[in-house]
């Protein structure tokens, strides 16, 4: 899946496929999460948010399922 970078004190980059509505997150860190079930639209507010940190504390976090990648 190809990620966009993006600018966060905690994410480095965001992916998204619509096939599977399967949202896949980057942090700093180095650690990739996907997240399922999560629509397009969630994505494209998500990469353009004033804060991606705080988009995705608020609206994907603890909001859709997930497991670490790799």
């Amino acid at each position: 899946m190809e990620r966009v970078s993006v600018s966060s004190s905690n994410i480095a980059s965001v992916g998204h496929d619509g096939a599977s509505q399967t949202l896949e997150i980057e942090f700093l860190n180095g650690s990739i999460y996907e997240y399922y079930d999560v629509p397009e639209d969630v994505y494209q507010e998500l990469i353009s948010a004033s804060s991606v940190g705080g988009y995705f504390a608020q609206r994907v976090k603890n909001v859709y399922g997930f497991s670490r990648a790799g």
